[in-house]
């Protein structure tokens, strides 16, 4: 999959540089964040879709044959059993595009990490 030469400044940007079928899912991701967490912001961070709610909350992106789904590390601890199947990292986990995407755990996981970040300081602007 191949991206523009240059760097995407909106999520539609980033979105409309992919094809078609990568385009559905990434649709699709964003949506279900945005419903998990109305009240977030939303912007390219890190060259990536990112949502910030009093912190950092999530990212998504889309790899060579995966999509790339940043929960920081307390979201994939605290999931670590529905994620086991998928490579992952400290904080980042990936869908294969040729799988189904767990839609379903994507919204979980942000709900989760939206109550995390309630719970802590109002974040400095």
């Amino acid at each position: 999959m191949e991206r523009r030469a240059k760097p995407a400044t909106t999520i539609d940007e980033y979105i409309a540089q992919y094809p078609a079928d990568v385009q559905r899912i990434l649709k699709k991701v964003r949506t279900i964040i945005r419903k998990s967490a109305p009240n977030a912001e939303e912007k390219i961070s890190y060259g990536m879709p990112g949502y910030f709610l009093n912190g950092r909350l999530v990212w998504f992106s889309a790899l060579k044959n995966a999509i790339g789904f940043y929960p920081l590390p307390s979201g994939i601890v605290k999931f670590k059993k529905e994620l086991a199947s998928y490579r992952q990292t400290k904080g980042a986990v990936n869908f294969p595009l040729d799988e189904p995407i767990p839609y379903e755990l994507i919204s979980r996981i942000t709900k989760f990490r939206v109550k995390e970040n309630l719970k802590k300081k109002p974040a400095k602007r």
